[in-house]
């Protein structure tokens, strides 16, 4: 019995021992075997998009568009899968390569003509007017850009010019460049801008491109803001950044004083010197003054 139960904790070390290992052993295995990847849905979609860079009013062609695979979940609103309906079709804003093509970037399916006509705004039109490299601000002027359109004029009645601010955020739908005989006769080239204005903006654009000069002057992207201004004249830009000059103040008159002394007496005392002479006797050294 004594041999026995010395051997008892040994049996039960040696069970514990043996099971410990085998869950550790479970444990490890698990750890080692791959685990399980999540399935993702990858259907494509084909989706037309342009093969090169594509301008506004252009006429869309099979050899000017492509397909490309979209993940169901980030297809564009409005997108084609078929090449062959927009075949035709107009384009009306500008695209990059590879960028989808979708519905709001298209004219209506009645437009078949490409060109300028094709995206000008319901209610809007389209005037031209000429210009040179500097009221075109040397070429930075380009289709999409907004401007104001200042002019500089002949008042009437008071014969001298004006400059006023007459549209703002004009739409600039083209730019380009055309040929036409200065005074001489000889080919000159003229740049011509295309802009996008309402039925009244046109008509003032006309009337002022007619009676003045026309300056653009570019908006930035972001502003938005309409400014008001009052024009400007010749003698208003003269006394533009002028200072007033102050005068002086007067220095207040100091009160003068009547001297109860005859003038005589006056000049004589202004006239009197004092004379000091040293005497010396010895060691000894004195001073005498004597009046004049």
């Amino acid at each position: 019995m004594k041999g026995w139960r010395s051997l008892l904790p040994i049996a039960i070390s040696l069970f514990i021992a043996v099971l410990g290992s085998y869950f550790l052993y479970n444990w490890i295995e698990k750890q080692r075997a791959p685990q399980k990847v999540m399935q993702v849905n990858t259907e494509a979609v084909p989706v037309v998009v342009a093969a090169g860079d594509l301008s506004w009013g252009a006429k869309l062609k099979t050899e000017m568009i492509k397909t490309t695979p979209y993940l169901k979940e980030s297809l564009p609103v409005g997108h084609f899968s078929d090449i062959k309906k927009l075949d035709g079709r107009i384009l009306k804003s500008s695209l990059k390569l590879n960028e989808p093509i979708t519905e709001n970037e298209l004219a209506p399916i009645s437009v078949e003509t490409g060109g300028v006509s094709a995206v000008i705004k319901p209610g809007k039109r389209a005037i031209a007017v000429k210009g040179d490299k500097v009221i075109g601000i040397s070429g930075f002027i380009n289709p999409g850009n907004r401007v104001d359109i200042i002019v500089t004029v002949l008042e009437p009645g008071k014969k001298e010019k004006k400059t006023k601010t007459i549209l703002e955020q004009i739409h600039v739908l083209a730019t380009g460049t055309e040929i036409q005989e200065n005074e001489k006769g000889e080919p000159m080239p003229v740049d011509v801008y295309t802009l996008e204005v309402s039925p009244e903006e046109a008509e003032k654009l006309a009337l002022a491109a007619s009676e003045g000069r026309l300056q653009l002057a570019l908006r930035s992207a972001t502003d938005a803001n309409e400014i008001y201004t009052e024009g400007i004249t010749i003698p208003q830009l003269l006394s533009s950044y002028s200072y007033t000059r102050t005068e002086p103040s007067k220095k207040e008159s100091q009160p003068v004083v009547k001297s109860s002394i005859p003038k005589t007496q006056i000049k004589r005392k202004a006239r009197r010197r004092t004379l000091t002479v040293e005497i010396i006797k010895g060691t000894e050294i004195s001073k005498r003054n004597f009046s004049l």
